[in-house]
């Protein structure tokens, strides 16, 4: 009888990998997304003159994307001798309101974050002053405008002033609750190094507190954009908020589109840049 030899299978070859699934090159990807949102775009504006056509409502309430990207001609060049709206062009209203968005948000990111990392790391502190941060947080920025106009004026300040009591709440919050969330044993193995309370403060808990402490600040400048309309309504030329209120005042529903479009497309481009900032400070978050 005759033996036959069996196959060693731990030495048999193992049958070659199936083909991995070849992912999009980022550039096709990107293009892809573009044509996407160039779609998206083409239906809204189609439905938009679908609307304008069927005369749902009458012009002068709801006018047509040419009457729109005509008033934005008009709002950013010089014709017949008149500057733009208001006698600024649309560049220049949104420029100042900007800067008015980037003073009031830079003063608040610098009173916003101490507040926020006492609240979190004293208990004292945080009973007492917590409950005023949250009061302001809830309350509406209109509602205290006209105390700002008695006190400043009607002036810069009391617009500046306006976008940091709005910016300033978001700001603490969020640094008062990423600091509580501090892992405890980071915090034990600075204090067994004999580390300070200052130094376990702006070493440990900052560092590891700024991934939300950046959130809150992204978070504040939406708010002190939503406010800066409300900023703007007294006395706000330039300023993108006075040209829509000086073109409420009229009926210029076309120039009232234009100026909230433009406050919409800066709203994004300056998320993003916030979002790259935030990619190139904490390049960690998001991974394990």
């Amino acid at each position: 009888m005759t033996l036959t030899a069996r196959p060693d299978t731990a030495t048999a070859p193992k049958p070659p990998p199936a083909p991995a699934r070849a992912r999009p090159k980022p550039r096709f990807a990107a293009l892809r997304l573009a044509a996407l949102r160039a779609v998206a775009l083409a239906v809204l504006l189609g439905a938009w003159q679908l609307v304008v056509l069927a005369e749902v409502w009458p012009r002068v309430l709801v006018p047509s994307p040419g009457e729109v990207w005509h008033q934005f001609v008009l709002s950013s060049t010089v014709h017949d001798g008149v500057r733009g709206q208001s006698g600024h062009l649309l560049i220049e209203h949104l420029g100042v309101s900007l800067r008015r968005i980037g003073i009031g948000t830079g003063y608040a990111v610098l009173a916003g974050v101490p507040l926020g990392l006492l609240i979190g790391a004293v208990r004292p502190i945080a009973v007492v002053l917590e409950p005023a941060v949250t009061f302001l947080r809830t309350l509406p920025p209109l509602a205290y405008l006209s105390l700002l106009v008695i006190w400043f004026g009607i002036d810069e300040s009391p617009k500046v002033w306006l976008l940091i009591v709005a910016a300033l709440p978001p700001i603490a919050a969020a640094t008062a609750a990423a600091v509580r969330t501090v892992p405890d044993h980071l915090v034990e193995a600075a204090r067994a190094l004999g580390a300070s309370r200052l130094s376990l403060l702006l070493s440990v808990r900052l560092p590891a507190a700024l991934p939300e402490i950046l959130t809150g600040i992204r978070i504040a400048v939406g708010v002190a954009y939503t406010s800066v309309v409300a900023a703007e309504t007294i006395n706000g030329v330039p300023g993108i908020g006075g040209m829509i209120r000086d073109a409420q005042r009229y009926n210029q529903t076309a120039v009232v589109i234009v100026g909230i479009i433009a406050i919409g497309l800066s709203g994004i481009l300056l998320d993003a840049l916030l979002r790259a900032t935030e990619r190139y400070l904490v390049p960690w978050r998001g991974r394990q």
